[in-house]
């Protein structure tokens, strides 16, 4: 349609929807928001709405679609879940008194970011708007909870502490300057967050305050580019953002995304959800507030050990006092989400039904007081100083708000009686008025004999007296004046009814502004006592999810574990994963035990597939995240270091967004934590190696381990089935070999999942492929393979593992020696650990003329070539037997076939 054919509405649409190109424009249209053209194509299709046009006579009918402004909040949050955002345009001005056009503003832009209408589902999730500012290598890092006011900072020193970050916050937005690299901003939607572009920065004077414990420049940049973009685009009062923390991530167990996801912090791997993850056992929080709390303190463990003592003393606490703990948790159920009613509060959308939370929550604070009062100890000395009713706030809300309000507070009913002198007159007369109606309704029924004439009200026509058709000729004549006429009935008035109708309404007018003022008068005093009220939510969210703490670790037998201050001892008696414990249940579940002294820095752990070994090293990994968050562990006993970094490699994924295979996954994954890793370090390696060639992964693998033997020092559970490299015991002194018990019987395997010293006797992968349910030809015919490949070694060539001590013998070990942060120093393994010998026999005859028929060896044959072949002070006498029993069954074998 030709712009100067565009009606003056559609024109002032245009105007303002190019002030919002990348978002869908709610344009408010009477008692609908319409969407139009692009906006109204896509919307139909997304949103499921029915797509209209209009000027339908035109030659070019603009496409056209609309929601109901009373239910536009539930499309908005459609739009932004699916990450589009939504520009919504409000009449600023009452239509019966403008002139020409109704004056029109975009009074919010709603994105993925700044949501704060999350929903009761999501009441226990943050969601942060990030921000990013790029000086060469260095970025300014920002991000905000715009529900609940936090606001952080810190430097981060390249792209993958970005990366982390980001993953780690679960963070849908960020917003970016000039000065962020094309790369960066690709990398960041490939993992699909929505990137928004803010190139001026002007922050108002009333939010300075926020960036006044900043320091740094790029610190400073950061936060002016977000706090601007959230001024521009919520253009309401912001005054419940807190002053800006700034943090930084050597403060808490780093853990990298990869390793998050691994470990099944808060994210189940295969369903994406919270159930079966470690946020799913841990939380018995009461608050939505408390539930926030506990997943932050799950993605940042301690790193201090003073902090991380602290919190298990107020654990140990509540553990033993149980009668206390269960008082703290009926009182805290009756506490609404303070953060988030202080948000709302500053935002202006709070309504009556939020200041009765309010009220009820802040009546609960003296009962938690008396509850912490009554306990022996005073550890929680510090979370009750905090604990401040804010008595004058209840009392306001108290004295003024109805106990149950309606959910408008434009409409009348929410102020109390006796709160306001002129507010009770209007009502006095309201009563009046309608207690008059109701005696004239009565008289004039015994007048004109009519017992259904009623007396009614509607907007358009006011008051009016009611009359049935079947009656007319019983009303007196020039009683009353005609107003309406209907189908079935007549209106009339009278001109008292109409002097009557005026004072009601003006009453009720009159009334119903008073109230709205008075409500914002109070809404007013709660705003000025917010940084009090979010104190206190802290205080409150911080003891919710201590007593949550001390819930899990009685009703699932947790224990304090044991916090070393300088040696490196890791000793962990009957330790157990809590989530496969949960779900299996405690007579199910088998536990193990780690034991790694001061002398040892590796378990090289073997066993079959299917019998725990990353079942273990999880368990491990969770024992450490639990204990740094403050938390009891699960075991009956845990001496353990304060470690600074975990990093894991179990499972086997292909990484789509950066089209990289599983193996440069793994050795990119193995690389991070050999670059990264210090003596304070938890390193898992689960099945390194085996994404390529056999003697490739096994001297891969061989190479890794020397390598975090000799320079790093880190405590390392390497998992693998390589049962060659077991021989590395004998030279690396910090190692030590473990494996996960399993037995046959009766032809069947029987995982005892119980870790054991020493090296598993093999693999046992044909009985798990039998366990899968492979059918039996296949898997007879596995084993004949196998048994031909075992016993062949005088006509292939065989590998080795050479004893390490050759190669240690001629170099000295490196103590601490520094490694770089981009190239990983390898051995080359090629040459100096795996060494390939070819044995042939050569005959001395001579030979045939025609070709005689190879004879085909008897299982005898080949029990004596492996009994000739084999190093008997090399194995252990367990190892003997189990070989002398195999070489029976194939003698018997034999024996049957013959």
């Amino acid at each position: 349609m030709a712009k100067e054919n565009q009606t003056p509405m559609m024109v002032q649409y245009q105007a303002i929807k190019d002030q919002y190109p990348d978002a869908f424009l709610f344009y408010r249209l009477g008692d609908f928001y319409e969407m139009f053209n692009d906006d109204a194509i896509k919307g139909a299709q997304l949103l499921e709405l029915t797509l209209t046009t209009r000027n339908h006579s035109s030659k070019n009918p603009i496409p056209m679609c609309g929601v109901p402004h009373h239910a536009a909040q539930n499309y908005i949050d459609i739009l932004v879940d699916k990450g589009y955002k939504v520009a919504i345009c409000e009449q600023m001005e009452d239509p019966k008194l403008a002139k020409g056009m109704v004056k029109r503003e975009v009074i919010q832009l709603v994105t993925p970011g700044t949501q704060t209408d999350t929903g009761v589902g999501n009441a226990k999730q943050n969601n942060y708007l990030t921000a990013l500012t790029q000086t060469d290598e260095q970025f300014g890092f920002a991000y905000t909870d715009l529900s609940t006011g936090e606001l952080k900072v810190t430097s981060l020193n390249n792209f993958e502490a970005v990366l982390n970050e980001v993953m780690s916050l679960q963070t849908k937005e960020i917003v970016v300057d000039q000065t962020v690299e094309a790369d960066v901003t690709s990398q960041l939607q490939k993992v699909g967050i929505l990137i928004s572009t803010q190139t001026d920065t002007e922050v108002k004077a009333e939010l300075s305050y926020l960036t006044q414990d900043v320091q740094l420049t790029e610190q400073q940049t950061v936060l002016n580019h977000l706090l601007t973009y959230i001024v521009t685009t919520q253009k309401r009062s912001l005054a419940h953002l807190q002053r800006a923390v700034v943090y930084k991530p050597a403060f808490f167990l780093k853990m990298d995304h990869y390793s998050q996801r691994n470990l099944e912090l808060t994210q189940n791997i295969r369903t994406g959800k919270k159930s079966g993850t470690l946020l799913w056992l841990l939380d018995e929080t009461k608050t939505a507030m408390g539930g926030r709390l506990l997943k932050q303190w799950l993605d940042r463990p301690l790193v201090n050990r003073t902090d991380i003592m602290a919190r298990q003393q107020k654990v140990a606490v509540l553990v033993d006092q149980y009668f206390e703990r269960n008082s703290l948790q009926e009182e805290l159920t009756q506490v609404y989400d303070l953060e988030r009613l202080a948000g709302r509060v500053a935002f202006g959308s709070v309504n009556g039904r939020d200041l009765i939370q309010l009220k009820t929550s802040l009546k609960q604070i003296p009962k938690l007081q008396h509850v912490l009062n009554e306990l022996p100890q005073t550890t929680f000395d510090d979370i009750l100083e905090r604990l401040d009713p804010i008595d004058d706030v209840t009392e306001v809300i108290d004295s003024a708000i109805v106990e149950e309000p309606p959910l408008s507070v434009t409409d009348g009913g929410v102020i109390k009686d006796n709160y306001d002198a002129t507010l009770d007159q209007y009502r006095q007369a309201m009563h009046n008025g309608k207690q008059w109606l109701a005696e004239l309704e009565a008289s004039e029924r015994q007048i004109t004999g009519i017992n259904n004439l009623k007396i009614g009200y509607n907007r358009v026509f006011g008051y009016y007296i009611e009359v049935t058709k079947a009656n007319l000729d019983k009303l007196p004549e020039d009683r009353y004046e005609r107003k309406q006429t209907l189908t079935n009935s007549e209106r009339f008035t009278t001109p008292e009814l109409k002097e009557k109708e005026h004072l009601i309404l003006e009453a009720e007018e009159k009334s119903t502004d008073l109230e709205y003022q008075l409500f914002v008068k109070v809404r007013e005093l709660v705003k000025q006592n917010i940084q009090r009220i979010q104190s206190l939510a802290h205080a409150v969210s911080e003891l919710d999810v201590l007593q949550s703490f001390a819930d899990v670790s009685e009703k699932y037998r947790f224990v304090a574990p044991t916090l070393t201050t300088g040696g490196h001892e890791l000793s962990i008696e009957a330790g157990r994963h809590p989530v496969v414990e949960k779900v299996l249940g405690r007579q199910t579940y088998v536990p193990n035990d780690v034991a790694m002294p001061e002398s040892t820095d590796i378990l090289l752990i073997t066993g079959p597939n299917m019998s725990g070994k990353s079942t273990y090293m999880r368990q491990l990994a969770l024992t450490v995240v639990l204990a740094q968050m403050g938390c009891f562990v699960p075991a009956t006993s845990a001496t353990m270091p304060v470690f600074d970094q975990i990093f894991t490699r179990i499972g086997a994924a292909d990484d789509l967004i950066s089209g990289e295979s599983t193996f440069m996954v793994e050795m990119k994954e193995a690389n991070e934590a050999l670059s990264h890793a210090t003596a304070n370090s938890l390193i898992l390696f689960d099945e390194i190696g085996r994404g390529t060639a056999t003697y490739d992964g096994m001297a891969l693998a061989q190479a890794i381990i020397e390598f975090v033997h000799d320079h790093v020092h880190a405590k390392t559970l390497f998992s693998t089935h390589y049962h060659e490299l077991t021989v590395l015991e004998d030279s690396l002194k910090g190692l030590k070999n473990v494996h996960v018990g399993a037995v046959e019987k009766d032809g069947e395997l029987v995982f005892l999942h119980q870790m054991q010293d020493g090296p598993a006797d093999k693999s046992y992968g044909i009985h798990v492929a039998k366990l899968a349910g492979l059918p039996d030809s296949l898997l007879q015919r596995a084993d004949t393979i196998l048994s031909h490949l075992e016993t062949s070694s005088d006509q292939h060539a065989t590998v080795q593992v050479v004893a390490a001590q050759q190669q240690h013998a001629n170099q000295p070990a490196v103590e601490s020696e520094p490694v770089s942060k981009t190239e990983v120093p390898v051995t080359p393994v090629a040459e100096s650990t795996i060494q390939v010998t070819e044995t042939k026999h050569e005959a001395d005859t001579q030979l045939s003329l025609f070709a005689e028929p190879e004879k085909e060896p008897t299982q005898a044959d080949q029990v004596a070539e492996q009994l000739r072949s084999m190093n008997l002070m090399g194995l252990t006498p367990m190892d003997v037997m189990n070989q002398v029993y195999k070489w029976q069954q194939q003698l018997n074998q034999g024996k049957k076939k013959r």
